[in-house]
């Protein structure tokens, strides 16, 4: 497999947007900026969020939404850099909506039910206009939160909660019918599916889990390919990986030179081009992808 890095010293890259103009967004976690990466490695921010920018996408009028999840500590162990607990400086969980053209961000939510969010983490558009997002929670020593998925439209009137609680929930996507959500939880290692009945509401029950991975595998942010298979960024000790799984639990595997294999998205023409944030090492890199990606809602391919 031939691996072309696009660009390197970015601050704990993720959410990558893969933009019908060539470039890349995606947020950089420790430096919390809205980033645009170039194809010759060049980059420029778009937007200062602060906190801990985490997951992107584009919404219905063209702005890119970004889960907050307020910040988290970040330690640097022979050039790595690796997450650790909520920060010293610690700003709180928030959506936020950022104008590229202008680069102001607006904050939509911070709260559903009077409950103020701890970390969200990603999200995924619906082709109604809604999204569905995840808040995976802080660490605190020897505490953590528990997590919860929400729906919530994009013009700030409306969030609520509908998966509560779930362990640690990170990557979201749909299914290419939009009849699934999936949902992977980090520490566990599991990608769970949650059939939608409409827009924001889910059949009762706790979910199906599709995949579970063998030994110290924990999963983060995923992208689904165009037959549906869930392509979820796996990170694990010596070398991460994209593990592609298909719906009966089967699954492949392709290896990246990171131990935090954090996000993948999809690109080019044909959607074969796979785009992976190598947080750790804090490279943006692309490669041939063996079947298209799924075309994402509002995506302008």
């Amino acid at each position: 497999m031939s691996v072309l890095e696009i660009a390197s010293g970015l601050k704990f890259p993720e959410g990558p947007i893969a933009m019908p103009d060539g470039s890349i967004i995606l947020v950089e976690i420790a430096r919390g900026t809205l980033t645009r990466v170039w194809g010759n490695g060049k980059s420029d921010v778009i937007a200062e969020l602060g906190g801990g920018p985490n997951g992107a996408a584009l919404g219905p009028d063209g702005a890119v939404y970004v889960c907050n999840n307020g910040g988290f500590e970040v330690t640097e162990r022979g050039g790595l850099l690796f997450p650790g607990d909520r920060s010293h400086n610690y700003s709180g969980g928030r959506i936020e909506r950022v104008d590229l053209n202008t680069g102001k961000a607006d904050r939509l939510y911070d709260a559903c039910d009077g409950l103020k969010f701890n970390g969200p983490n990603d999200l995924v558009f619906d082709k109604h206009g809604g999204f569905y997002f995840t808040d995976l929670g802080k660490g605190y020593g020897r505490l953590h939160d528990r997590g919860a998925v929400y729906y919530a439209t994009p013009d700030g009137r409306s969030v609520k909660e509908i998966v509560f609680p779930i362990d640690q929930p990170n990557g979201c996507g749909l299914s290419p019918d939009e009849k699934a959500l999936y949902v992977a939880t980090c520490q566990t290692g599991r990608l769970m599916k949650f059939d939608i009945v409409s827009p924001g509401v889910l059949a009762p029950g706790r979910g199906a889990c599709v995949c579970g991975l063998p030994g110290m595998q924990m999963f983060d942010s995923l992208a689904v390919e165009a037959d549906g298979r869930v392509c979820v960024a796996t990170i694990k000790a010596g070398g991460g990986s994209i593990s592609a799984i298909q719906s009966d639990g089967t699954y492949e595997q392709t290896p990246f030179a990171d131990p935090l294999v954090t996000n993948i998205c999809f690109g080019g023409k044909d959607m074969k081009t796979a785009y992976v944030t190598l947080s750790a090492t804090g490279k943006l890199v692309a490669t041939a992808w063996k079947r298209p990606g799924l075309k994402l809602n509002f995506s302008g391919w």
